[in-house]
């Protein structure tokens, strides 16, 4: 059976630094992305709302629903994969913990998304005429944005959070990493430990945790492509 020499295993490590370094750049490109969506066309707070802008433009729909987070959290992974590799020698129990978390999170935040699940019951409340079809149409609606905005998005936000605050915590033993990536990470993952979904602090604490999480980002990109090109002996 044939085995990676270890020259092989750090080689494929440079590939997963070079790949977290883009998915950063992509990430900060979403960021911009959402934000500017949410400023020009802030989504619908009803059921009501929701259904005329799928009905009206699909796309800008899925949109005010996270289509972009659903790329985003794929990306994420990425990025937590190249921070795990990078970091793990310094605390290589710590660091699989918050990997875990991180990991776990994000499948609960795609367990949580109901933009599809909305367009699809949007093109059935267009097509129905009778009444009680349309209320019964409007409860789902209801109960799809309760899963959109519940359990599953809360503990996505808090284990990332968690597992924000670990990466930080041993990143400031890292060489690799400036101290300044590391307090911005901790800084970001305080803001995230209450959930956007918890009212008006909630709303204020995530956009204030996305102003240092970018610039960490922008930190981390440089980390991994650093780590991509160094010499491996």
């Amino acid at each position: 059976m044939n085995q990676s020499t270890p020259v092989e295993t750090r080689q494929n490590w440079r590939s997963l630094y070079l790949l977290g370094a883009i998915a950063g750049i992509a990430m900060l490109a979403i960021m911009v992305a959402q934000i500017a969506i949410f400023m020009i066309a802030p989504p619908p707070t009803t059921v009501d709302g929701f259904f005329s802008l799928f009905q009206d433009n699909w796309l800008l729909g899925l949109l005010s629903m996270d289509l972009l987070y659903l790329v985003n959290n794929a990306v994420m992974v990425l990025i937590y994969l190249a921070i795990y590799m990078s970091l793990r020698r310094h605390a290589e129990t710590a660091m699989l913990v918050s990997l875990v978390l991180a990991l776990v999170g994000i499948t609960a935040y795609y367990a949580s998304n109901t933009a599809f699940e909305m367009l699809a019951l949007s093109h059935q409340f267009a097509a129905v005429t009778s009444e009680v079809q349309r209320t019964a149409l409007l409860g789902a609606g209801e109960a799809a944005l309760a899963i959109y905005r519940g359990t599953a998005f809360d503990s996505y936000y808090v284990l990332n959070a968690a597992a924000l605050l670990i990466f930080a915590f041993v990143m400031l033993r890292s060489k690799d990493f400036p101290r300044a990536a590391a307090i911005l990470a901790i800084v970001s993952g305080v803001f995230m430990i209450i959930p956007s979904t918890a009212g008006t602090i909630g709303l204020v604490f995530s956009l204030l945790s996305l102003i240092p999480w970018a610039a960490f980002l922008v930190f981390a990109i440089r980390v991994f492509f650093r780590l991509a090109k160094k010499p491996i002996g």
